[in-house]
This record gives structure tokens, C-alpha cells and sequence, in this order.
């Protein structure tokens, strides 16, 4: 029993951070420079998700959501900690004890065990909900200068640059959005979203 709590509280630092940390791997060496045509008159690209990213509000958005992590995983440790404590405890007792007693002990430890992997699951859906929320808000800042980019170009088709697997720089406004973005919003507050039965909601940003 011991054993599958470390297990578990393993499981859930992973989970939680591989959810909001930044690949941290080593960049692949850059290719060679590609011969480019002719940019196509009227059709752009940009990138949603790389506006976001770098901008100063993106990057407001990630340090943020690493503190609410933080904030998560110092609740639960605790708890944790404390269930792998009594565990082992209960494994020195063993010999001690009649089976009858052993067992009530052990389902009761058991039931913590299952209430905290309960909890654990909640918060990763409240992360997961913090985190799209906190895009989605970004996103909408980012539409209205998507579309006055589009008019400013007189571009035809502004497609999002993920779809495409190479394309002219010359066409991508990607850049130009995080420029805009940075200099219309740079942070917002926000705090983890509870989904709680029962729970009032969040306030509105």
C-alpha cells in the first residue's frame, strides 16, 4: 500500500506539470535556408498559438499558471506525505496486530488513498479549465487585431500557420500580431477555477 501512494503522488506531480511546463528539450540544429517563391498576393498566415506564446501576456498567463500549480501540489503533498507515513507505520505494525484490526486500518487508509486521487483528479480539471480559460481570454484580444492585420494587408485568406507545413515569411503576420498584443494588454488577473459541486463560480475577468 505503501509503495502505490508514492506511486501515486509520483503520477500527479507528472501529470500536473507536463500540463503547463514548457518543453525544456535542446533545439534541433537549424536546416538549411529554403529557397522561397513568390509571396501570394492576398493570402497570409499567423499563428495563434505562437502570438499567444510570445507575447508579454502569454508569458504573463504561463508564470502565472506555474504558481497555481504550485499552489496545487503544496495542498495536496501534505496529505499525501502523510497517507505514505501512515502506511508505513501500519506495515511496522503488522506483526502486532490481529487481522481483524489490520484490515479496518488498512480499508480506512485505503478510503484516504481514494478520497485524495479524488481530489488530485479535481484539480487537474480545474488546472485544465484555468488554463484554457486563461487562453481563451488571450484569443479574444488577439481577434480584433487578427482582423485589422487582415484588412491592413488586404489579405484574401488568413490561414493559421499550424495547418501549413512551410510558408513565404513574407506572408506570415504572426509577428506583427504579438506587437499589437503586447501593446494593447500585458496581464490579467486570474485565479485556479473551481468546479467543485456546489461551488460558487469564479468571477467574470
Amino acid at each position: 500500500m505503501h509503495n502505490k501512494t508514492l506511486a501515486f503522488g509520483g503520477a500527479l506531480a507528472v501529470a500536473m506539470i507536463a500540463s503547463m511546463a514548457a518543453a525544456q528539450t535542446a533545439a534541433p540544429a537549424a536546416p538549411p535556408p529554403l529557397a522561397q517563391g513568390a509571396p501570394i498576393a492576398g493570402l497570409c498566415v499567423l499563428s495563434v498559438q505562437e502570438a499567444i506564446s510570445n507575447s508579454t501576456v502569454g508569458k504573463y498567463a504561463s508564470t502565472r499558471m506555474q504558481q497555481i500549480v504550485a499552489q496545487v501540489k503544496a495542498e495536496l503533498a501534505p496529505e499525501d506525505t502523510g497517507i505514505g507515513t501512515d502506511s508505513k507505520a501500519l506495515e511496522t505494525a503488522r506483526p502486532t496486530l490481529d487481522q481483524a484490526t489490520f484490515q479496518s486500518r488498512a480499508q480506512a487508509l485505503q478510503g484516504r488513498v481514494d478520497a485524495l486521487r479524488q481530489k488530485a483528479d479535481l484539480r487537474q480539471r480545474e488546472l485544465q479549465a484555468t488554463e484554457r480559460k486563461s487562453f481563451n481570454r488571450i484569443a479574444q484580444e488577439l481577434d480584433p487585431i487578427a482582423r485589422q492585420l487582415y484588412q491592413q494587408h488586404k489579405c484574401s485568406v488568413l490561414l493559421d500557420k499550424g495547418s501549413t507545413m512551410m510558408t513565404n515569411p513574407e506572408m506570415d503576420l504572426t509577428s506583427q500580431a504579438v506587437t499589437a498584443l503586447n501593446a494593447k494588454i500585458t496581464q490579467f488577473p486570474f485565479d485556479r477555477e473551481h468546479l467543485d459541486t456546489g461551488a460558487a463560480p469564479a468571477p467574470a475577468r
